[in-house]
């Protein structure tokens, strides 16, 4: 099974995305999953990643060699997002797997989600930032001195991360675990 994540910007995402993801096939039985992070075209911001056109133009490229497309972009505190990823979704998904979610509120939620947080931080607090990554991800990287390593710091903390996948499902319900259950039913209808 070949996956084609579709990031906003994979500069630094795809150091969440791509091991984080890996790990979910693994847990649902597709250990053999390929899980591959577009970076060609450079989206580079939400605003094209949401642009019809440009998923079009992925979705073309890449469907021969394609199974499951996953759009993942940071719902940045935008109540609408969804409905947009609604849109998308039945846009492309007609015959293909095309799901998208939006990370409550960066990707940087999951990542937290799944690692030890110091023992001062409320993860109702986390949850509840719209700017999780200045707030609590970067401060995170600085109290363990990641910052030099690849993706700021995501590379390392994401791995981490991964091993505890329950935790992301568990704390992350509304985007992270929905889009769990969703690829797990796209995968055994398959």
């Amino acid at each position: 099974m070949n996956v084609l994540v579709i990031p906003e910007d994979f500069r630094k995402d795809q150091y969440i995305l791509k091991p984080i993801l890996n790990r979910l096939f693994e847990t649902i039985g597709r250990r053999r999953a390929r899980v591959q992070v577009c970076q060609d075209p450079l989206l580079g911001g939400i605003g094209e990643a949401t642009k019809a056109e440009r998923v079009s133009e992925i979705v073309e490229r890449y469907e021969a060699m394609t199974d499951v497309f996953i759009l993942c972009v940071d719902r940045d505190g935008n109540e609408g997002r969804r409905q947009r990823l609604d849109q998308l979704e039945q846009q492309f998904g007609e015959g293909r797997v095309f799901l998208a979610e939006n990370a409550w509120e960066e990707l940087e939620t999951w990542v937290l989600a799944g690692v030890e947080l110091p023992t001062n931080w409320r993860w109702a607090d986390v949850r509840a930032e719209v700017q999780v990554k200045e707030e609590y991800f970067d401060v995170l990287v600085g109290q363990r001195g990641l910052g030099d390593h690849p993706g700021g710091g995501r590379k390392p903390l994401a791995a981490e991360a991964a091993g505890r996948l329950a935790a992301i499902r568990q704390k992350c319900p509304e985007d992270f675990d929905a889009l769990a259950r969703r690829i797990e039913a796209a995968v055994q209808a398959a």
